[in-house]
């Protein structure tokens, strides 16, 4: 094993998974499972010394899973990347697999004739088979091969696009659980990410960060890899718990939950996109309404996303929740909204449940909604609580549910899943975006 890249993953990793076998020795062997132990959260410091850049293409069509597409983009441009989000569609404008609508960068016939250090192929389906059948694509991808520089596919991708390319020959591989049939049985793992020569697999939204966390450490180091990790939440303390409520209430309705996902030009990409998904994936009507003159907003790392309406048009209807994605700059935006505000007040008023992560979380104390309440937040902003209480990765206190944003959203997602529906549907949602829930 490389000790160096165990260490990484067994500290930042809150999915416990094990992963591979012999491949680029030095660069990663396998990934130990999870341990007990602890490091300090902490952002990117100052005085990292900016990373060689490196050209990576991140392709979406039609039905791409957008939580796999979003993280890509953000943790690989986090450390310094300059990543190009390419539709294989004819128009930039991509609907994804949970109805997120993303904006790409460029159309993919643009993207023929560069030279990519990383072509990094999402999952989800119908978007893998309009990746595999996006003959500029195919052409890219096996250049790159070819050339032996990196490439790698999540979820549904490794089963439909490269095997239907043969670019999987001769090497071990994984992909989403229910699509494994697909895989040559000879060289099937079920590890949540592998490794093999140029060509790295993972298995599904759940895994994602792991994936990318995987191509940071290959691209640009470990040390970059563990910065990159810490600055998303992506550890653990031993025994530490992923939720923990207090002055429990029901959350449960009889129809179907109306929730308010609102967004702003800097909201961080990762928390909009995950709930919106998991939520929706729950059944929940999820309305992503932009603060912004119009639908479109840019998020923290420049990805563009089109809201399913605006704040004067979503302020006419009533909400079940009403949950505020994080990013420093978005939050901040989200809080000059006299009509979010505004319905956010009466919302609470009456009880209902509301809640945020990440930076959000300090401007619900700002506008006083956390009174008599307890909650969390980033580490970087907890001493501007007053009722913090830092015991787990989501604090759910009566009608109100906060987290720490970024890599521990996928918990909180889960938190609303579990307290609208059960433990059983929360479960089976869990198992489809191959995340150990407990």
């Amino acid at each position: 094993m490389d000790g160096a890249m165990a260490t990484l993953f067994r500290t930042l990793s809150p999915i416990p998974f094990s992963c591979c076998a012999p491949i680029r020795p030095s660069i990663l062997t396998r990934v130990a499972t999870q341990s007990s132990s602890s490091i300090a959260v902490s952002p990117l410091p100052h005085s990292s010394k900016p990373p060689q850049e490196k050209k990576v293409l991140v392709p979406i069509g039609m039905g791409t899973e957008e939580i796999e597409a979003v993280i890509l983009v953000n943790v690989l441009r986090q450390a310094g990347a300059q990543v190009t989000l390419a539709s294989v569609e004819k128009e930039l404008e991509v609907p994804c697999y949970s109805g997120t609508r993303l904006i790409a960068d460029a159309c993919i016939s643009k993207c023929a004739d560069q030279m990519y250090d990383l072509v990094a192929l999402p999952g989800g389906m119908p978007g893998s088979v309009r990746l595999r059948d996006c003959k500029a694509l195919q052409k890219i991808t096996t250049r790159q091969a070819e050339d032996n520089r990196l490439y790698g596919a999540i979820s549904t991708a490794p089963a439909v696009v490269l095997v239907a390319w043969g670019l999987h020959e001769s090497k071990k591989i994984t992909c989403h659980p229910a699509f494994k049939d697909k895989l040559p049985t000879f060289w099937q793992v079920q590890e949540n990410v592998q490794v093999s020569e140029a060509m790295t697999t993972s298995r599904g939204p759940g895994t994602t960060i792991q994936f990318a966390l995987s191509f940071v450490e290959q691209l640009f180091g470990l040390t970059i890899a563990q910065e990159i990790g810490n600055s998303l939440l992506m550890q653990i303390k031993g025994g530490r718990r992923r939720v923990k409520e207090f002055n429990e209430i029901n959350w449960s309705c009889d129809h179907t939950p109306q929730v308010l996902l609102p967004v702003a030009n800097g909201s961080e990409e990762i928390e909009v996109v995950m709930l919106a998904d998991i939520l929706r994936r729950a059944r929940v009507n999820v309305v992503v309404v932009s603060v912004e003159k119009r639908r479109q907003i840019v998020g923290s790392k420049k990805i563009k996303i089109i809201a399913d309406q605006c704040i004067s048009d979503a302020s006419k209807s009533t909400y079940d929740l009403i949950i505020l994605p994080g990013g420093v700059d978005g939050a901040e935006r989200l809080s000059k909204s006299r009509i979010l505000m505004k319905l956010l007040k009466e919302h609470t008023e009456a009880g209902k449940v509301y809640g945020g992560t990440q930076s959000s979380v300090v401007i619900l104390e700002k506008k006083g909604l956390l009174k008599g309440k307890v909650a969390t937040t980033d580490p970087s902003t907890k001493d501007q609580l007053r009722g913090l209480v830092d015991e787990a990765e989501v604090i759910i206190d009566g009608n109100l549910i906060t987290g720490k944003g970024l890599g521990t959203v996928i918990d909180l997602s889960l938190a609303i899943v579990r307290k609208l529906f059960g433990l059983e549907r929360t479960r089976c949602l869990a198992e489809g975006l191959v995340y150990d829930y407990k």
